[in-house]
């Protein structure tokens, strides 16, 4: 019989007794097993050992196991693979600076495209296992991945990436190492390689037939453009041009665009090997555009040089 009124320590005592009889039991090293080695969520282990998500996490606290952050499990290995540079992940962070998005929440990303040959590479290129679903976009349908992974978030904000970005993105801490991976992720998400025959001077002479080659990436944010400008310049001496579109309904638009020689010199240098990950239809261009270097009367080789 406990004696509730000997004074505080007998009303505590009391209050523990009765604690102790309703506490619920678990099996402890069945739920650090679950929770440990198989990396189940409290919710899921809750329903194995038939006690609340709650019951579930104060055991672990009680036995000195550290909770996990929320989000689904990732790999160490893997996620030690998403956030190393690598030609693989300079291409994904490529397209997520153009056609991603990072949420507000601190863990979610996604990409969208009209191009679900893009999304299955970017999914080899971060190892992701998230579905490919199809949505309605801008520009009518479209295909979009969403995963949650707060260490590569937290990681992309470090390089200069941020939720919003559109307008607000400036200069990323990208290596030189992958530079021309990231920027053919840039090109492949909000870029463009347009090939065509230029009949402007036939009526002048039937000989003046030129085919023209431009490589070219558009964005809201002059900074980043300018910044990509100018890396470019320094690493391989390509200078480009950066033009842009105003409308008073709209946010500008401005593109930075690469030309003759150097529109044909930008892509052998994106498209430095046959296995690179890349666009399908983009890399087709680039093959057929370095297939007719003659094009241009002028030498390349001052350019290879470099």
């Amino acid at each position: 019989m406990v004696d509730i009124d000997g004074g505080p320590g007998g009303r505590t005592s009391f209050l523990r007794t009765i604690r102790l009889a309703h506490r619920v039991r678990v099996d402890v090293d069945e739920v650090v097993r679950l929770y440990v080695d198989q990396h189940l969520s409290a919710d899921a282990i809750a329903v194995r050992v038939g006690a609340s998500p709650g019951t579930v996490l104060r055991r672990l606290q009680e036995i000195g196991v550290s909770r996990r952050r929320r989000g689904p499990y990732c790999d160490p290995v893997i996620s030690a693979l998403r956030t190393t540079w690598s030609p693989e992940v300079a291409y994904a962070v490529g397209l997520i600076t153009t056609d991603g998005n990072l949420s507000r929440d601190g863990r979610h990303l996604a990409v969208s495209s009209q191009d679900v040959g893009l999304l299955e590479t970017l999914r080899r290129c971060l190892h992701l296992t998230a579905s490919i679903t199809p949505c309605s976009g801008t520009q009518g349908r479209c295909h979009h991945i969403q995963w949650s992974d707060r260490r590569l978030y937290d990681w992309l904000l470090t390089v200069g990436l941020m939720p919003a970005k559109s307008l607000r993105l400036g200069a990323l801490a990208v290596p030189d190492d992958v530079f021309p991976d990231f920027v053919r992720g840039c090109i492949d998400g909000d870029g463009s390689i347009v090939m065509y025959l230029d009949r402007f001077n036939t009526p002048k002479n039937p000989k003046y037939v030129y085919d023209r080659l431009f490589v070219s990436i558009v964005s809201a944010s002059p900074r980043f453009l300018r910044w990509l400008q100018l890396n470019v310049f320094r690493i391989r001496g390509l200078s480009g041009h950066l033009t842009v579109k105003r409308s008073p309904k709209h946010h500008d638009l401005w593109r930075l665009r690469y030309a003759k020689r150097e529109s044909l010199h930008l892509l052998r240098w994106m498209y430095y090997a046959a296995d690179v990950p890349a666009l399908r239809r983009k890399r087709d261009r680039a093959e057929r555009a370095s297939a007719n270097a003659t094009w241009y009367r002028h030498s390349l080789s001052d350019l290879d040089a470099r």
